[in-house]
């Protein structure tokens, strides 16, 4: 049975708290693990998940600040010391191979595994899967920080009413589904378009063409909002989003859930973050993050 779920590790910004991890978030997708922005303590938060080193297929990075890429050596050397038998690349920013470098050799270790590196150099897509294509969009911070865009592929949905008026029944079904015609009836004939699910993941970043461009349309966004509305200097000074921000940003895209996260140590009241989301307009599903927490992407319209 498929899954498709984000598995949330860590939800601090720059200083963790009693609390709070430093980043890292898993996306499940069909049998496929996507790992972004291990920060420090990930390998231990993926034990408290019940995440093992065999679930990931891709590490995406969006930048080389250590909130967001400090775990990066203990999850290979993880990946490593298990064995992991598949494939797993890594994406990050062109400009980070210096940090990336650093950290998959900090230390020594014996290294059984082959990573294959795929850095980001501009926008577009990184990779494309049967279940998925990947793609980048450069974000606004004082470092160069890319976010990440998942795209399914459209798929056709069966109308029966439009199957029993052609007398498409049974086995015949599946046959038509997988030969796009029987006599003189098509899949078109039978089917609407099914439109593929969208999900987003957008770190450390002001507000920027990129940053709507990742969350347009998506089922599913997950996003910074570092700083509450109250203090907006600061967010564009350091290169971040409010909660109001980002709630606009997720109203003005037509997402279906939001989910908010990086948070300042500076704030002890995560329902300010939905008040403030909820008071910018949006209507959709909202989940203020929290360590550890399980997000299910929303269900096919």
């Amino acid at each position: 049975m498929s899954v498709r779920e984000l598995v949330v590790l860590g939800t601090a910004s720059q200083v963790p708290t009693r609390h709070r991890n430093h980043n890292g978030y898993l996306l499940r997708w069909d049998g496929e693990g996507l790992l972004f922005d291990p920060g420090e303590g990930t390998q231990r938060q993926m034990l408290r998940a019940g995440v093992a080193a065999h679930d990931l297929n891709r590490i995406c990075v969006t930048h080389f600040h250590g909130d967001h890429s400090l775990g990066l050596a203990g999850v290979i050397q993880r990946i490593n010391l298990d064995r992991v038998p598949h494939e797993i690349t890594a994406h990050y920013p062109r400009s980070g191979q210096r940090f990336f470098d650093r950290l998959r050799y900090s230390t020594a270790y014996r290294e059984t595994v082959g990573i294959t590196e795929a850095p980001v150099a501009a926008d577009g897509i990184l990779a494309v899967t049967p279940s998925y294509t990947l793609e980048a969009r450069r974000l606004s911070h004082p470092v160069e920080s890319y976010g990440y865009r998942l795209i399914e592929p459209d798929g056709r949905r069966m109308l029966p009413e439009r199957l029993a008026a052609h007398g498409i029944k049974g086995p015949d079904v599946g046959r038509l589904q997988r030969e796009g015609r029987i006599g003189d009836v098509t899949l078109e004939d039978v089917s609407e378009v099914r439109r593929g699910q969208r999900f987003a993941f957008v770190m450390d970043t002001r507000l920027c063409d990129g940053v709507h461009a990742l969350a347009e349309g998506c089922d599913l966004l997950v996003i910074e909002s570092t700083f509450l509305d109250e203090d907006t200097p600061l967010a564009v000074e350091h290169g971040h989003l409010t909660a109001g921000q980002a709630a606009a940003v997720a109203r003005e895209a037509g997402v279906r859930h939001l989910v908010l996260t990086h948070f300042s140590q500076r704030y002890t009241e995560p329902e300010e973050f939905e008040r403030q989301a909820r008071a910018a307009g949006f209507e959709g599903e909202l989940t203020v993050a929290h360590d550890l927490q399980r997000v299910a992407v929303p269900k096919r319209r």
